[in-house]
């Protein structure tokens, strides 16, 4: 081989190697699961900073649940499971590294909760992020059976005590878990009241951590990508 011919195969490795590195790249693929009547587009901030640290977007999955023009109507059992149950099976399969990271917000954090706890796959959720979760129930709501007007507050739903809730109580739904909360949480601090049996309702039993921002329940989603971030990388 010449020298020309050398320099010639060394400038193509050199040229390759940046594309060689990504493909070799792998990172758990992380589902967002947003609340109740939102959309996929609540985790837009999220999105564009997992996106600007070279996730692809296969590597991103965000399912749609839920009856989005009924707020009342959703809970967590039946037709709200599925998309929920399907992208966390369907991210694991493709996971590079066969673990996922799930990040939910509000409704979304006690709904993917459950699906994970159903699949029994917590031991392949490398980091569980609850963002203005109500785990321990919404006094807006009021104490199962007590004062359960609509779905979302029954026996499926967020009353305080419902059975849905008691039955994912100190379970666990990742390897790592935290909470992402607010004392001005307008729809978990119902009457300014954010605390259930002791505990801020948004806290996970058995949680790594937990972060109070001065936001409210949107906001706190919004504005802590970089801290949700963070969390799956410290």
């Amino acid at each position: 081989m010449s020298v020309k011919q050398r320099i010639i195969g060394l400038l193509a490795v050199l040229l390759l190697a940046p594309v060689f590195g990504l493909h070799a790249a792998c990172v758990n693929t992380v589902v967002l699961v947003h609340g109740n009547t939102g959309s996929p587009s609540d985790f837009q901030n999220t999105v564009d900073l997992l996106r600007q640290h070279g996730y692809a977007s296969a590597q991103i999955v965000a399912p749609s649940w839920g009856n989005p023009l009924c707020a009342a109507c959703n809970d967590h059992n039946g037709s709200e499971e599925t998309p929920v149950k399907n992208a966390i099976s369907n991210a694991l399969a493709g996971s590079c590294s066969g673990h996922i990271d799930v990040i939910g917000h509000s409704m979304g954090v006690t709904l993917a909760m459950r699906e994970i706890d159903k699949l029994g796959v917590a031991n392949r959720v490398d980091h569980f992020i609850g963002i203005a979760g109500a785990v321990h129930g919404l006094w807006s709501c009021g104490t199962y059976p007590f004062n359960v007007a609509t779905t979302t507050c029954g026996y499926y739903g967020l009353s305080v005590h419902s059975p849905f809730l008691g039955g994912i109580a100190g379970h666990r739904f990742g390897v790592h878990m935290y909470s992402i909360k607010s004392w001005i949480d307008e729809i978990n601090c119902y009457g300014g009241v954010c605390v259930v049996d002791g505990v801020h309702t948004s806290t996970i039993p058995g949680e790594d951590a937990s972060y109070d921002y001065p936001y409210g329940h949107y906001q706190l989603l919004w504005y802590t990508a970089q801290a949700q971030y963070d969390l799956l990388h410290g």
